[in-house]
């Protein structure tokens, strides 16, 4: 079949949807892979993972893993014109990959949007005459010393310390565990406590906005990125520029880039680093191929690839500057050291940066402008998870699904949020940590290894290469071809971290067994479409 024909057959007999230009596609790219992961899930894997010691594996898993394989999801979808799953039309055998990649952006859409119901929260908060995590007076403040933005005088408290040998915890860390989360009232993942009815309404307000962008297809998305792939890196600039004239802001630099050797020989830095690069790129997820698969067909990729990866990584390091800058400056106040300062966790951007901002002059104003933007970032990957799942089944089932879109997209987005309101109880800190470990963990990097052996070597690497010739006018170069063919580094990783694999944690808090069990179960699931597939198939 001509290109043309292949992206507009289809069982409904209707054309399907292509972007109203390249930018709008380069624009939703850069939306998608820079967004939440960048600001809020690289910093606290680096805090965690030694800082400096976290960069080296970070840097040499894009140049191994991220860039080909971001290159190779990217020409699959743009020749098909299909979506994740019947893309896989090429290979019948392995349509199991597309079922696992829509598996794997569904359960990430479910806890991703709790984010985005904690950026409204902090958002609506920002409206009060005081911010309200600058204060030591509330009910929520449980230390015996408060560090406030406003009151705190360092030689005093810093003799307090030393002699009662008491951690002073910043207002901004308080407010964040025992207002917002009210973690404090659940003993762990098997006590989920009451359901948090402020944060369910921000929660059922995130999936609103998600549905009323979406429910027109990418001609509405393609319209919105424009606004919300740019304005972040304006504030993060702003906050960057204030975190680097703070005190201290110097030893939390260079704890960030100062690399500590010892910490390259455990094998969860490496995992880290490569589900972060997965994670933050959003290989595997299916995204990409669905993105790609509205392109036009001669539409220049490989251009694309270089520019939406290495600007994804470069906004990850540069928001880590950001976030270090002021844990710099909250270790200098409190007198200890930067990796002591703060609990690890995925909570550290919701503790680091409402503490920047609180320092700007007019506060509130920073900090609405600075949640609107977490908004932002978190709705551009969002939109791209969501819209994988639904072009999913509408490309598998257009003559049910195709005419009834806007219903089906209603559907899904109801079920995850009916799924996500465990996440937002009480103890729903350590259910959304269980999810963020690993539904996007072992069966992503699975996935990831299993696409790139399909299209290889059941496709056939010399069909695919003039697939992109025929694409592009060349074919790629030595780099992808030799990465394609050797770079298996998913496989090592899986085996070395299983080897090393240690149970789940949340701060001190160790998860019981069952839940470290159910979690592996949901990295399996997203895996097991593809042997299930292949043996129905057959």
């Amino acid at each position: 079949k001509t290109p043309s024909v292949i992206q507009d057959d289809d069982d409904s007999g209707e054309k399907r949807e292509q972007w109203g230009g390249q930018i709008e596609f380069l624009l939703s790219c850069i939306g998608y892979c820079v967004g939440l992961g960048n600001v809020w899930r690289f910093p606290y894997l680096a805090y965690e993972n030694g800082g400096g010691a976290f960069l080296i594996p970070y840097i040499i898993m894009l140049v191994l893993c991220g860039i080909p394989l971001f290159m190779m999801e990217l020409s699959f979808g743009q020749f098909a014109g299909l979506g994740p799953i019947t893309a896989w039309r090429s290979v019948p055998l392995f349509k199991g990959v597309g079922f696992g990649m829509v598996a794997v952006s569904f359960l990430v859409c479910i806890y991703y949007n709790v984010i985005i119901a904690w950026s409204l929260f902090y958002l609506f908060a920002s409206f009060s005459s005081v911010l309200p995590w600058t204060q030591c007076d509330q009910w929520w403040n449980k230390a015996s010393y408060c560090l406030s933005n406003i009151m705190f005088t360092y030689p005093l408290w810093c003799s307090n310390i030393t002699a009662n040998k008491t951690r002073i915890v910043s207002t901004t860390e308080e407010y964040w565990n025992y207002r917002v989360l009210r973690i404090d009232q659940s003993s762990g993942i098997g006590d989920p406590g009451i359901v948090l009815w402020d944060l369910v309404l921000c929660l059922l307000l995130a999936w609103i906005i998600v549905f009323a962008c979406l429910c027109k297809g990418v001609k509405s998305t393609g319209k919105v990125v424009y606004f919300t792939a740019t304005f972040p890196y304006i504030i993060l600039i702003i906050l960057l520029v204030r975190g680097c004239t703070l005190e201290g802001a110097v030893d939390g630099i260079v704890f960030y880039v100062r690399p500590d050797w010892e910490r390259l020989k455990d094998s969860t830095v490496w995992t880290a680093a490569a589900t972060q690069i997965f994670y933050s790129l959003g290989v595997s997820f299916g995204g990409l191929l669905t993105f790609a698969s509205y392109n036009k067909f001669s539409n220049n990729i490989y251009r694309d690839t270089l520019i939406v990866s290495l600007g994804n990584c470069a906004t990850s390091v540069f928001a880590g500057f950001v976030i270090f800058s002021v844990i710099g400056h909250m270790a200098f106040k409190v007198g200890q050291k930067v990796e002591d300062v703060i609990d690890h966790g995925p909570g550290l951007a919701f503790i680091a940066y409402p503490q920047a901002v609180a320092l700007l002059p007019v506060p509130q104003l920073w900090s609405i402008l600075f949640f609107f933007m977490l908004l932002t970032l978190g709705l551009d990957s969002q939109f791209a998870m969501l819209e994988t799942v639904v072009t999913g089944f509408i490309d598998e089932f257009p003559r049910h699904l195709r005419k009834r879109k806007m219903l089906f997209t209603l559907f899904v987005a109801v079920v995850a949020f009916l799924l996500g309101i465990l996440c937002v109880t009480e103890g729903g800190m350590y259910w959304f940590n269980l999810y963020n470990f690993y539904s996007a963990y072992y069966g992503l990097l699975a996935l990831s290894l299993i696409m790139c052996v399909v299209i290889n070597w059941g496709y056939g690497k010399w069909r695919f290469n003039t697939d992109i010739k025929l694409m592009l006018g060349f074919e790629p170069n030595w780099y992808f071809k030799g990465a394609w063919m050797g770079g298996y580094s998913c496989r090592f990783l899986i085996i070395y971290d299983a080897i090393n694999a240690s149970p789940i944690t949340y701060g001190s808090y160790e998860y019981p067994k069952w839940a470290d069990d159910l979690g592996i179960c949901m990295s399996v699931t997203c895996v097991a479409t593809v042997p299930l597939y292949a043996l129905w198939r057959i």
